[in-house]
């Protein structure tokens, strides 16, 4: 049973659908913006287009799987502390 009370509005279905559109609207143009500015590459590849944005989410996915495979190595049984 729902309760009677008005959700937040934080939670509401249509305010999350819309939370992401303008959030990806903001990445968008945020990438977008890349043409319009000048970039000196060091590195030959740091000048391609979209690199801050590629390279984040890369960096951003490599850390996730890393901190993933390293919880394999580190998570105890439930029962550990139970001594």
């Amino acid at each position: 049973m729902k309760d009677r009370r008005k959700d937040h509005w934080l939670v509401r279905k249509d305010t999350i659908r819309k939370l992401w559109w303008l959030f990806g609207a903001i990445l968008a143009a945020t990438v977008a913006a890349d043409f319009f500015v000048y970039h000196k590459a060091y590195f030959g590849i740091d000048g391609t287009f979209g690199f801050g944005a590629w390279f984040g989410f890369l960096a951003c996915v490599l850390m996730v799987l890393f901190a993933k495979g390293l919880g394999v190595f580190l998570k105890r049984r439930d029962t550990y502390y139970d001594r």
